[in-house]
């Protein structure tokens, strides 16, 4: 089991102004998988991403990466157990504007006080079509290609665990369609769990399995 929550909660405000964005969410992902988590804007399913991402806190409940339960982890331990296990893949991209290509990729490796495997990051330029633009600033690049750039950082540091929130939202269907097929194609190749937050039915299809997440609860 690589992702294992029990009865996860997440509660904002009090008595009637309470929202329950989490209530009582149990599932379990095993090692390989390919996860869409779909629901309505609201649901709860990026809180629940962000919550076996190490990113936020339950209000109560379990979560456990492998054996290891990090519900209950200072903050310095999260972010230790993030940069060598989970990758992020967000929305906006969040690429570093100073920084080309290459270098905004490598970045994790080297914050977390690594030397890149280099014929590993020149496979991962191979596979999303990016070779010929490692020294390139994300301003000259397309949306499609940023978003690209941004699988690439998830996966330089050789994570377990992908997380990718809404990955397809700014861009076209055909772009968006291109990005998940790429990312089925690196979860084949380096047998990653990935695990995508999506509202579009479409792209939810495209994946191995799905929770829908309605209310705050997994169905």
């Amino acid at each position: 089991m690589v992702i294992r929550t029990e009865k996860l909660c997440k509660f904002y405000g009090t008595e009637e102004n309470q929202i329950r964005a989490l209530d009582e969410v149990s599932i379990k992902v095993q090692k390989g998988e390919f996860i869409a988590l779909i629901g309505k804007s609201g649901s709860g399913k990026s809180t629940l991403l962000n919550m076996m991402g190490g990113l936020d806190n339950p209000t109560a409940g379990k979560i456990y990466i492998g054996d290891v339960e990090i519900s209950g982890m200072n903050a310095e331990a999260l972010t230790k157990m993030r940069r060598s296990k989970i990758g992020f893949i967000f929305q906006n991209y969040n690429l570093i504007p100073v920084l080309n290509v290459y270098e905004n990729i490598v970045l994790p490796v080297q914050l977390d006080g690594k030397k890149p495997d280099e014929a590993y990051i020149e496979s991962i330029l191979k596979t999303l079509e990016l070779s010929s633009k490692k020294t390139s600033l994300p301003a000259s690049l397309s949306g499609g290609q940023q978003q690209r750039v941004a699988i690439a950082r998830a996966l330089a540091n050789k994570p377990e665990i992908v997380l990718a929130d809404e990955p397809t939202g700014n861009l076209d269907a055909a772009m968006g369609n291109e990005v998940i097929a790429m990312l089925k194609q690196m979860n084949e190749k380096y047998n990653q769990t990935i695990i995508i937050v999506t509202h579009d039915q479409e792209i939810a299809e495209q994946m191995g399995r799905t929770i829908r997440i309605v209310d705050g609860r997994a169905l």
